[in-house]
């Protein structure tokens, strides 16, 4: 078995790492060192946990970087009986909300390294005093953590070369760690293991005790001149920088546990507006096939001009049901990022934060998807009365929405001023612009945007629910609102007729149907023009809305009962802007058409359409089908397009013999997930999804 397959199957069985340890360590030292000021306390507390965390080296890994996968037994004993209290003391006094959704400045970690930012902050400290001096003392000391970690690698492998029957290799990484991240590269191997360094430092985070999802950026642009240049030099093939790529992917899952997101971006136009295809853009798609887990979640920024061979490469890999890469409009995500104030140069530089979520690049601290809305919910509540028209029952509902958007944002800064107040990240601050100018860690607003991203979920049956209430009410005169409200209460039952006659009767959203997909318009630019109001609490603190769902679909349904569409209580709301479960009946084409009347580029917050095509009805031509599918979404200015090419025997297959399909990874709102792995309600969700025969 080679080294890559051997590294996959310990990322399928979870033998990633556990943080024990580091969490351990920390709270160890901070409990000790009580007396000193917090800002002092967190910062040597830091270097002591990294300064003295076990290295965990593989066999066959040319990329290092993780917490032990089995901590020491009585350290474990030492967590649970003595610090993980207090550790969670900690976290629930640093306060709720987001972190880790977005790509640091990985440009300055390789061109500097901590050394060179070292300096920088020697040169800041120089004319500081007060809270800006005791920032840049605290980031001081957490980057030589960093620093004495990669120390104890370089040590741990030089030690294990000298037990070993092929040292070579391990000789190699000990050279690397002992040089980078603490200088700046040089090489493409040592760009690549700086890059999973300093991001395996930034995601042991002691006061927000959960699994952090940073994203790696735009690989196929920081990494080109290194490798350009050892192809040159005879140092490197392209071979051996697959490898190394491979491996990185390897280490995202070792990182992240799935259910999350975690990857990078690939394509799109660069800071001068030109097109990013080269080597690294088709070698960070082949990673997924190389190593074909659930990460790396690579998003294909698709732009007028890219060149055929990239978005074909992108329909192969997603022709073998990989699920990735994402594809993602370009020219609409800058002109959106524009909207909002982002510079023409910036607006190039953006990740998808995890799922679809949009934040420039090295310069955010935007809380994603704060928080989930359920839209069908709303429209339940307000079924309490009559109305004279169809508008006003829509007035009213938009009143609800409008008071539930301004309170949601009145908690989200709520919670940005609590955390502003009682947390810190040091280490990340040193990453992010403009933290380390302004003397201002990442928490209190140092960063450049601080955005909020309310998620609003359900909108494909809100609009599917009101050209039913819009038909049956005010149109046809079946019902009175309340009269269906007690149907709804009911889940249909003694009804069912009347159920069939809304899911195959009536029009639905995903059809090309103007009178539906009207209101899924008139919905959206409520919603952007309601967001707009909205300032946070720190500079550039806006309110811009999303469209997608990550797995809130299944949590909301569960809790939701039956809506007017004809969905039963219970079962998932739809899986993000696209159309309900199984509704489309006019082909894939019809499909698209409908998810892009209204203005994508307003909901930077992220957008997520699936499209779902049937594997088994795959042949010579489809390729060329899904490419002008992807094309035609593209140009009519949609935002995302996900693709499952997957058929429906497979996962049904998957349910009954699960250890046999342990690696089949799906789409779901926005990411991807082991389908074994997924409830049996989102399990079923997936298979009624309609799979278009192309």
């Amino acid at each position: 078995m080679n080294s890559i397959e051997s590294l996959r199957l310990k990322a399928l069985n979870g033998e990633g790492s556990d943080p024990t340890e580091f969490y351990c360590l920390f709270y160890r030292e901070y409990e000790r060192l009580v007396e000193l000021p917090e800002s002092e306390r967190y910062a040597e507390a830091f270097y002591s946990a990294l300064s003295h965390l076990t290295p965990n080296i593989d066999s066959g890994e040319l990329i290092v970087g993780k917490c032990a996968v089995s901590p020491d037994e009585q350290l474990v004993r030492e967590w649970n009986d003595t610090y993980r209290s207090i550790a969670e003391a900690r976290r629930r006094r640093a306060g709720d909300g987001q972190d880790s959704h977005m790509a640091i400045d990985y440009e300055l970690v390789l061109k500097k390294g901590i050394n060179g930012i070292l300096a920088d902050l020697d040169t800041y400290m120089a004319d500081a005093e007060g809270s800006r001096l005791t920032f840049y003392r605290t980031c001081r000391r957490c980057l030589q953590a960093a620093a004495a970690l990669s120390e104890r690698y370089a040590d741990a492998a030089l030690e294990m070369s000298r037990k070993s029957d092929d040292p070579a290799g391990l000789e190699k990484i000990a050279r690397i760690c002992k040089k980078v991240p603490a200088n700046p590269a040089e090489t493409f191997h040592e760009a690549v293991q700086s890059v999973h360094f300093i991001t395996h430092c930034l995601s042991l985070n002691p006061l927000r005790i959960c699994a952090q999802q940073f994203q790696l950026g735009h690989p196929d642009r920081y990494l080109l001149p290194y490798y350009e240049q050892d192809l040159r030099n005879g140092t490197l093939t392209r071979e051996e920088a697959q490898l190394l790529l491979d491996c990185l992917g390897l280490q995202i899952n070792m990182r992240v546990p799935h259910g999350l997101s975690s990857g990078y971006m690939l394509g799109g136009r660069d800071e001068n507006g030109h097109i990013v295809a080269n080597d690294l853009t088709m070698m960070g798609m082949q990673v997924l096939d190389d190593i074909r887990l659930v990460y790396p979640s690579v998003g294909f920024c698709y732009t007028e001009g890219m060149p055929e061979e990239y978005i074909k490469k992108a329909c192969e890999l997603l022709s073998k049901g990989y699920s990735h890469p994402a594809i993602f409009n370009d020219d609409v995500i800058t002109r959106g990022l524009q909207r909002y104030g982002v510079s023409e140069a910036q607006s190039h530089q953006y990740i998808h934060s995890t799922c679809v979520e949009i934040t420039p690049v090295a310069a955010s601290n935007v809380w994603v998807a704060s928080p989930y809305t359920n839209m069908p919910q709303l429209l339940l509540n307000i079924m309490d009365r009559e109305y004279q028209s169809f508008d006003a029952l829509v007035d009213r509902y938009f009143e609800k929405l409008d008071a539930h958007i301004r309170k949601n944002f009145e908690n989200e800064n709520h919670s940005r001023s609590v955390r502003a107040e009682n947390s810190m990240n040091p280490l990340l601050s040193c990453f992010v612009n403009d933290c380390l100018k302004r003397g201002v860690d990442i928490e209190q607003g140092g960063a450049v945007y601080n955005w909020i991203m309310p998620s609003f979920v359900g909108m494909a049956n809100l609009v599917d629910s009101l050209y039913a209430i819009k038909t049956l009410v005010f149109e046809e005169h079946r019902l009175t609102i309340q009269a269906f409200k007690s149907i709804l209460d009911r889940n249909f039952e003694g009804d069912e007729e009347l159920r069939q006659y809304i899911i195959n009767r009536l029009p639905k959203y995903g059809n090309d149907l103007d009178e539906v997909d009207g209101l899924f318009e008139r919905i959206s630019e409520h919603i952007a023009r309601e967001c707009e109001k909205h300032t946070g609490l720190h500079s550039n603190g806006n309110l811009i809305p999303s469209v997608f769902c990550w797995i809130m679909h299944e949590r909301f349904g569960k809790d939701t009962q039956a809506t007017p569409e004809g969905r039963r209580a219970g079962f998932p709301l739809g899986d993000g802007s696209g159309p309900c479960q199984g509704r489309e009946s006019n082909g894939p084409t019809a499909s698209i058409l409908s998810s892009t009347k209204w203005d994508h580029s307003k909901f930077i917050g992220g957008v997520a359409v699936n499209l779902k095509l049937s594997k088994a009805s795959f042949g010579k031509s489809s390729l060329d089908t899904m490419k002008a599918l992807i094309k035609a979404y593209m140009k009519r200015g949609g935002f995302e397009l996900q693709i499952n090419v997957v058929d429906n025997e497979t996962l049904k297959k998957a349910r009954k013999d699960p250890e046999s399909y342990r690696d089949l990874v799906v789409r779901i709102g926005g990411y991807s997930d082991y389908f074994v792995t997924l409830s049996p309600e989102m399990q079923e969700e997936v298979i009624l999804r309609t799979a278009h025969n192309v």
